[in-house]
């Protein structure tokens, strides 16, 4: 059964997710507002609210490489926590980051031997900015946040479909698989206030 059409707002629109997430959207029938880094700062609350005024859900995939994570992330979901209810959006669906997701041992995935270390304050920073919006986000935010269970597949084709999975580093999903899961819980969501993870099916 077709979802009827609504109005999705996505943040961080310039990135690979991001313009999957929109591509999907449309092809689906959505009215989507697509937001780069020059509409307005997605750290401040009153732009946030500006922006999504109007909208059903918002898809947020954002990322600012000159900023420090463990600063960015924790604002980002601040200014999401109080500027989506502002605006009259129910719905969040945050792209997240497997390093942070539980395996299925329970060990986070950055935690696991042989994980890449270089770029552990950008995990940890993720894993921060979840933590703020389950701090801040009030019971009108349903929020989920998403991410593949591994890493992303760029060379293959999608299949159409996904699974949930816990933490795997061995685990990918194309980023089109992808965007149909992000659509998929703005559309009808069935993950409330925690962070998931999808793999390929």
């Amino acid at each position: 059964m077709e979802a009827k059409s609504s109005r999705i707002i996505v943040f961080g629109a310039g990135g690979r997710v991001g313009r999957a997430a929109v591509a999907e959207a449309r092809r689906r029938g959505h009215e989507v507002m697509a937001v780069g880094r020059g509409d307005g700062s997605v750290t401040d609350p009153a732009a946030v609210a500006r922006l999504a005024a109007g909208h059903d859900a918002a898809i947020v995939a954002v990322y600012d490489p000159g900023a420090r994570p463990g600063e960015f992330f924790p604002a980002v979901s601040r200014a999401l926590a109080e500027g989506l209810p502002a605006a009259g959006v129910k719905r969040l669906v945050s792209v997240g980051l497997a390093s942070v997701l539980a395996t299925a041992s329970g060990d986070l995935l950055m935690d696991t031997p042989g994980y890449p270390q270089e770029w552990r304050e950008f995990y940890v920073g993720h894993g921060a900015g979840t933590e703020a919006l389950r701090a801040a986000a009030p019971e009108a935010l349903d929020w989920v946040v998403l991410s593949p269970a591994g890493d992303f597949d760029h060379e293959g084709e999608p299949s159409g479909g996904y699974v949930p999975a816990p933490a795997a580093a061995d685990s990918r999903i194309t980023l089109g698989d992808f965007a149909r899961a992000l659509l998929d819980e703005a559309e009808a969501p069935t993950l409330h206030r925690t962070h998931a993870g999808v793999s390929a099916a």
